[in-house]
């Protein structure tokens, strides 16, 4: 049994003095594949040397986190800090020489993604912020579009803001959408899943009804399993981790009805078929 995890952040500080333990345990557990995602230009460097360091098992999305495109701050994350406004141009410039340099053996790309990136209006005033993160996160589009990789969105309190640029700019499916952690109404839900857009699933699902309404609604060949991790932890007393993706997956075979084994593989052809294809 295979189990992935689309979305996570190992560069957080709390998982460098046990890195080999976290991802020790994640192999224990099944996880075959783990994909680390920056959210900065310094957060992207640090991400991908990770990947260079364990490239068995990990994979890096390079993001720009709407925010830190900003240069505005949302307190300690644990995650570096971006003082100053991200200069899209170079750190395009910087992802792109990464995904032609940054190769498994086999010549497979180890940047399989663009993100987390997207548009945030809880840490931002959407009547300032509006305009400038709708420009960046179009710019980011297009770039993803030219570089061929799935973008990875975030869109906390951005929902339908996201959705009308992806449509907007995305016309013919060039490139594939995960929704990560989609808060959006069912409405959106509906909407996003008809455009063929994706949803990675946070273990908290186990608590959260939103999720398991998400999962009853949408196909299961467009979920995919995230931990978000060391956020969004399914238990009260640890720090989330890669490991914890099972409990997505037990909740989503729970939902429709399936083995977890069945559903552990559907969820692994759709991380192949959105990420590696």
């Amino acid at each position: 049994m295979k189990l992935v995890d689309v979305h996570c952040h190992l560069n957080h500080e709390y998982f460098q003095p046990q890195m080999a333990e976290v991802l020790k345990r994640a192999e224990e557990a099944g996880v075959s594949a783990i994909v680390t995602s920056g959210v900065n230009p310094a957060g992207n460097k640090e991400v991908l040397e990770l990947v260079k360091k364990y490239p068995s098992i990990l994979r890096a999305s390079l993001g720009i986190y709407p925010i830190d495109a900003l240069g505005l701050s949302e307190g300690d994350t644990g995650l570096p800090r971006q003082p100053v406004p991200i200069n899209l141009d170079e750190e395009f410039a910087f992802i792109k020489q990464a995904i032609s340099e940054y190769k498994t053996k086999e010549g497979h790309d180890l940047v399989v993604s663009i993100g987390e990136v997207g548009m945030d209006f809880h840490w931002a005033d959407k009547e300032k912020y509006y305009a400038q993160q709708a420009e960046n996160f179009r710019k980011i589009i297009r770039f993803a579009i030219s570089v061929k990789k799935t973008l990875v969105i975030h869109s906390r309190k951005a929902e339908k803001e996201c959705l009308d640029i992806l449509e907007e700019e995305i016309k013919n499916k060039e490139i594939k959408v995960d929704l990560h952690c989609f808060s959006g109404n069912k409405k959106l839900i509906e909407r996003a899943a008809k455009l063929g857009y994706y949803f990675s699933i946070p273990p908290n699902i186990i608590k959260l009804q939103h999720f398991q309404t998400l999962v009853q609604m949408v196909d299961i060949k467009q979920l995919l399993t995230e931990t978000d991790a060391p956020w969004l932890s399914p238990y009260f007393d640890k720090r989330n981790e890669p490991s914890f993706v099972i409990e997505s997956i037990k909740q989503i075979a729970k939902i429709k009805n399936l083995s977890v084994e069945e559903t552990a593989e559907i969820i692994w052809q759709n991380y192949v078929k959105v990420f590696l294809n």
